[in-house]
Order: structure tokens, then C-alpha cells, then sequence
């Protein structure tokens, strides 16, 4: 299973490895969340979250706290947890940190441009973007009309720009365009993030493979899901699909012939890796779909830390570690409006 990494690795990197493999220890276990559960009150969950590593982050938090607050001073954990490891990082890992957090750029350009459209107030939406995938210039988004300007005038030196300048199209930004521009984006992310992790080769290429074949498998079935009963032509779904995964070609050609849920489930079952994922999922559950996928990409990221001398580990961290954020909002979502049968129906547990 290992190469030449082995007698390598540790000279630049293991520290860092060493520091993330530890951060899995501070994470919430199924006795944390059976805590949470019995929590009657926003308070009470701020309480038992400060005996965690989320504490010192919300033990000076004021009453009366909101869900919002709480979801907040946890990302603000995973925020100060990466930004550590990323400065202390040698060339190849701080690259390889860099290009996990594309996504969430992506996903900030997208609010910015969809809140703007909508004649929201910019202060309010800067406060709503990861802070992961902040850049100098993202509060000048607001002034593009289409894409060209928004590559021109901001994104042309940021780390998204080749994305860009090779998807530009001079159309108004509409609800449309901008789904397909983030869509296109990913696309070309995605593509890049894999032929980089190919490059890095060992370890971290057959580990990465795997996570981001998922990772795109899992947009292109939501892009087929969210496109039925739209404009979206075939030939225009299929060209928003990542050029690898599991489902490429193949699958892609199936899906970009759905029509229906019944369709989709059809062409994903016939890869063995996404049978199991709907053998589980009753006809007409389909809104059971996304908790599925959670529990796949949690198992998938638990199964990094099984081996050793990969960054696979550092991209797996980040992500079970947003799991854990979406699985307090739920919890203190369902405190908060009185729903506490509905706790367990929410919860991707992760060890």
C-alpha cells in the first residue's frame, strides 16, 4: 500500500499529520449526541458543548444565545484548526489545503452574486459566507452584471480565475445562469483538484481519487434531480458533469436521460458502489437521499484515517468536521422550535 512516502513523509509533513489525526479525538461521539438530545434549551446545549473542544469558544458567548450563534463559534473552531495547520504547511500540503477550500470560494462568489440579484444589503451577506473561502476582493462582487465583468473586475486574481476564463459568457446574471455558472465552476474545480492529486501521486492519489469520484457522483446526481421540469436541455445537463468518477461516461449518459426520480435511481444502481446507497431508500423516500450520501461520505472520510503518509487525511478532517457543525445546527434547531422527536432523524453520526 505504500511507497516511497514512508521513508519521506514525516520529514516535511508528519507533524501536521500528527496534529489533524488528533483533532479526530475532540470530535462528538454518539454518547455527546445522546446529551445533546435531552437538551431542553439553546442554553443547555451551550452548556454541554462547552465541556468539548467547542468550549472555549462558547463560554464567553452572552445569553440568550441562538442557533446561529452556536453554528457560528463552531466554525469558528474548524476555521482556527485549518488556518493553523495551513501556515505551518510545506509547499505541496499548504497547495493541497488551498484546493479544499475552492469550494467554498465558489460557494461564497454564489451567495454574494444571488443576494445582490435580489437587492440584498452586502455587509449582511459578507456575514454569511464561509469564512474559509474569503479573498480580498469578494465585497466588490456586487458591482458585475454578467460574468465577463465579474472575471474582469474581481476574480481575475483570485485562485477561481482559471475556472472562470474558461466558462465566460456575456449573459445577464440571472437565478439560471448563476446555478449553471456554479455548477460550471465545480466542474472545472473538481477536475483540476483530481489531476493535481494525481500529480501528488502515492497514497494521496488513490485516497483522494476515491473521495472526490464521490464528491463528483454526488453533484451530478443532484444536478440531474434539481434540473428535471427546468429549461435545461440534456446536452447542457451533461456538460455541467466532472470528466471522472464512477459514473463517468457511462452513467452520465443515463443521467442526462432522467426524467424522473425513478430514472436516476435506475442508472445509480447499476454501480455497485451507490446499489447499497439505494437498496436503503424505499420508493418514494427520495428526501431520505441527502442523510444517505452524509453517512456514505462520513464512512469514507473515517476510513482516511485508517492509513498513513497522505494529506487525504487533512481533506477528510474538514469535512467531518462540517458534518459535526450541520449536526448541532440540527440538534439546536430542533430545541429551539420545540421538534425534539425529529433529533435523530437529522444526525449523521460520525464515530
Amino acid at each position: 500500500m505504500y511507497g516511497f512516502e514512508m521513508m519521506s513523509f514525516n520529514i516535511k509533513d508528519g507533524f501536521l499529520e500528527g496534529v489533524v489525526r488528533s483533532h479526530r479525538t475532540g470530535m462528538l461521539t454518539v454518547a455527546d449526541y445522546n446529551n445533546l438530545s435531552q437538551c431542553e434549551t439553546l442554553e443547555d446545549i451551550k452548556l454541554n458543548l462547552t465541556s468539548t473542544d467547542y468550549g472555549p469558544y462558547l463560554v464567553n458567548e452572552a445569553s440568550p444565545i441562538y442557533t446561529a450563534t452556536i453554528v457560528d463559534r463552531c466554525t469558528q473552531k474548524l476555521v482556527n484548526d485549518w488556518n493553523y495547520m495551513r501556515t505551518q504547511a510545506d509547499e505541496n500540503l499548504a497547495m493541497f489545503m488551498d484546493y479544499c477550500t475552492y469550494g467554498h470560494m465558489i460557494d461564497n462568489v454564489v451567495l454574494i452574486v444571488t443576494g445582490t440579484l435580489h437587492e440584498r444589503d452586502v455587509q449582511e451577506l459578507l456575514d454569511k459566507c464561509h469564512p474559509l473561502g474569503m479573498f480580498d476582493s469578494i465585497a466588490t462582487l456586487a458591482v458585475a452584471q454578467n460574468m465577463r465583468e465579474l472575471y474582469r473586475l474581481v476574480l481575475v486574481d483570485t485562485p477561481l480565475a482559471p475556472y472562470f476564463s474558461e466558462n465566460l459568457t456575456h449573459e445577464d446574471l440571472d437565478e439560471m445562469n448563476i446555478e449553471i455558472m456554479r455548477n460550471t465552476l465545480y466542474k472545472a474545480y473538481l477536475d483540476d483538484f483530481a489531476a493535481f492529486c494525481q500529480k501528488l501521486g502515492s497514497t494521496t492519489a488513490e485516497i483522494m481519487g476515491d473521495m472526490l469520484a464521490f464528491e463528483t457522483d454526488r453533484r451530478a446526481l443532484n444536478i440531474t434531480l434539481n434540473s428535471i421540469g427546468t429549461e435545461l436541455t440534456r446536452d447542457d445537463r451533461k456538460k455541467l458533469y466532472s470528466n471522472f468518477g464512477l459514473l463517468y461516461p457511462h452513467g452520465h449518459n443515463e443521467l442526462a436521460m432522467a426524467e424522473d426520480f425513478d430514472q436516476i435511481r435506475s442508472a445509480m444502481e447499476k454501480v455497485p458502489a451507490y446499489s447499497g446507497i439505494f437498496s436503503k431508500l424505499g420508493y418514494g423516500e427520495s428526501q431520505m437521499l441527502d442523510k444517505l450520501l452524509y453517512e456514505e461520505e462520513v464512512k469514507k472520510c473515517v476510513d482516511c484515517y485508517e492509513q498513513q503518509f497522505h494529506y487525504g487525511v487533512f481533506y477528510a478532517y474538514m469535512k467531518l468536521r462540517e458534518q459535526e457543525i450541520r449536526n448541532i445546527m440540527w440538534v439546536s434547531e430542533c430545541v429551539a422550535q420545540d421538534q425534539k422527536g425529529r433529533i435523530a432523524d437529522g444526525i449523521v453520526y460520525l464515530f
